[in-house]
């Protein structure tokens, strides 16, 4: 089952498309990191997807072909935006009291049990909470729809590293024990490194790689080898070139066993590494995993 699926997918605000003949689709039981710089069309596909945003042209589809913003489609949708979103001047006992009225399925009791772990106190208002009791809130609330699909934007923004830690680990084990889908748009890689693992690569409207994490590093290869002989690769999948006086240091498409040109070393890329070269070069050669999304 496909948590997201769209086709030819696009949203315009006046004449200025944010996301043009997008096509993807993100299977269920994962952690997918969404990553790319502002104006990528991060948002506007979460948004999307959630419901908040109608299609300009094509369609979006949820949980298994459910149309987007549908009851059917928010009864298993949960959204966490950038901002918490939160009324602050509301306690956080009365954000449960509310946020249970506003929703057909609601485990007050868990959303209790949580902050009650958390430290939080049910009578503070949310403005006076710190960023990360507040994002802490703002989840708890989300999880206590007991969502199939978790949708994050950027929620890690306006965080330190300690509250990080203790948001994603909240997240982690709410995928653990209960199966929920994560789409998690963010800017923190090296975060996303640790915690996901399938990867959607945004920029300039148009998707640039998209698959299983463990696929797409496998397919990758940093080679380094002589400044000199950089060119010699100019026909081939690379994907972002790095030069130094001595050395010329290349991120191509390759496998494990594709052989290693003579005077050249050949070494593995992770997550982060993989993620930047293809923000610097919008438009790289892209791996045939998904099909893309046209600006």
């Amino acid at each position: 089952m496909n948590v997201i699926e769209a086709t030819r997918l696009g949203k315009h605000y006046g004449g200025t498309w944010a996301l043009r003949e997008c096509t993807l689709a993100i299977p269920a039981g994962h952690v997918a990191a969404l990553v790319g710089p502002n104006g990528a069309g991060k948002t506007t596909l979460l948004n999307l997807a959630v419901g908040l945003a109608a299609p300009s042209a094509g369609t979006v589809t949820v949980l298994g072909g459910r149309p987007a913003g549908s009851r059917a489609a928010l009864d298993g949708i949960a959204f966490v935006a950038q901002d918490t979103a939160l009324y602050k001047n509301l306690s956080a006992a009365d954000l449960l009291h509310l946020t249970r009225n506003l929703n057909r399925h609601f485990d007050i009791s868990y959303a209790r049990g949580r902050l009650g772990e958390l430290g939080i106190p049910l009578r503070r208002k949310a403005g006076r909470l710190s960023g990360g009791q507040q994002a802490q809130l703002a989840l708890t609330l989300a999880l206590g729809r007991r969502p199939r699909l978790l949708l994050l934007d950027e929620p890690l923004a306006n965080l330190d590293p300690v509250a990080r830690h203790d948001f994603m680990a909240t997240v982690m084990t709410a995928v653990a024990a209960d199966g929920v889908s994560v789409l998690l748009s963010s800017h923190v890689l090296a975060e996303l490194e640790r915690v996901a693992d399938y990867l959607i690569l945004l920029s300039r409207g148009q998707v640039q790689v998209a698959g299983k994490a463990t696929d797409l590093l496998a397919s990758h290869r940093m080679l380094t080898g002589p400044a000199a002989e950089a060119g010699n690769y100019a026909g081939r999948p690379v994907v972002h070139l790095r030069r130094d006086p001595a050395h010329a240091h290349l991120l191509v498409r390759a496998t494990a066993d594709d052989p290693v040109p003579p005077g050249w070393q050949a070494h593995h890329v992770g997550l982060e590494e993989l993620a930047l070269a293809y923000l610097r070069e919008p438009g790289a050669a892209r791996p045939p995993l998904q099909p893309g999304c046209a600006a």
